[in-house]
């Protein structure tokens, strides 16, 4: 049941884990130990464990569109609130919550807009909305190095930085729309070591989210093109590789 998930945190985890403690220290400035909070777009739970350790479980809610998702964050997090909903139309009532967070979620919602108002409903006044996205735009982001590498070999591949909160002040721009007061925007970098290219690569291979679709739509000789570009640049390890998201946070 939790293959999906598992792949999910052998390729995005490793970047997402780290930065969630970066990214709890700005949703929850000036929030109360005993404030209930809300993950938006929990994915496996990569941010609800952060939040967990900080509100306790009783505290903390969860929401992932997808259902494996969500039967993962949910068994990992016992008595947190864990449910399947979109950012769009979320199962709680307005200002229900002290803090509400979507970490490296804004740029997949179907409306980022709706998203963003949904979140700032359900948030108590006075109370905090966050987000974060990776720097896709600006070329720093935890995928950077593998779409340089693909649109090198094909140029006509879409990548990720056309989506919305991936260049820096798009964030700030979103969360204003939807009515944040004192919005603040920061960049938050996390380093992750490396002992190999091959460990840094594999979850690559395992056809999950955007890039790993992208890499899969690509042929056999293309694959290759892309994997020798990148073992040149990275080098067989050990390395690191450092990844920075935008991130926003601002006050209902």
């Amino acid at each position: 049941m939790f293959e999906v998930a598992d792949a999910y945190v052998s390729f995005m985890g490793r970047f997402s884990t780290p930065l969630a403690p970066l990214f709890a220290d700005l949703g929850l400035a000036g929030i109360a130990p005993s404030s209930p909070v809300l993950d938006v777009g929990c994915g496996p739970g990569m941010l609800t464990s952060e939040l967990v350790r900080r509100q306790g479980a009783s505290l903390v809610a969860a929401v992932d569109p997808v259902a494996t998702f969500v039967s993962a964050a949910a068994a990992a997090h016992p008595g947190a609130d864990v449910r399947q909903a979109a950012a769009e139309d979320l199962p709680f009532p307005d200002e229900a919550f002290g803090a509400t967070l979507a970490q490296l979620v804004v740029h997949f919602m179907s409306d980022p807009a709706a998203g963003l108002a949904e979140m700032r409903r359900v948030t108590r006044p006075g109370g905090r909305v966050s987000a974060c996205v990776w720097d896709h735009g600006g070329g720093s982001g935890a995928l950077s190095d593998f779409w340089r590498a693909v649109l090198a070999v094909d140029p006509s591949v879409t990548d990720e930085t056309g989506l919305p909160g991936s260049h820096a002040g798009d964030l700030t721009r979103l969360l204003s729309a939807a009515g944040l007061r004192e919005v603040s925007e920061v960049p938050l970098t996390v380093a992750v070591d490396f002992a190999s290219f091959d460990a840094w690569w594999e979850p690559y291979t395992l056809g999950v989210g955007t890039a790993g679709v992208a890499f899969a739509a690509l042929d056999a000789d293309q694959q290759e093109r892309v994997v020798a570009l990148l073992r040149a640049e990275l080098g067989a390890g050990p390395f690191t590789v450092t990844a920075t998201a935008w991130a926003a946070s601002g006050v209902r």
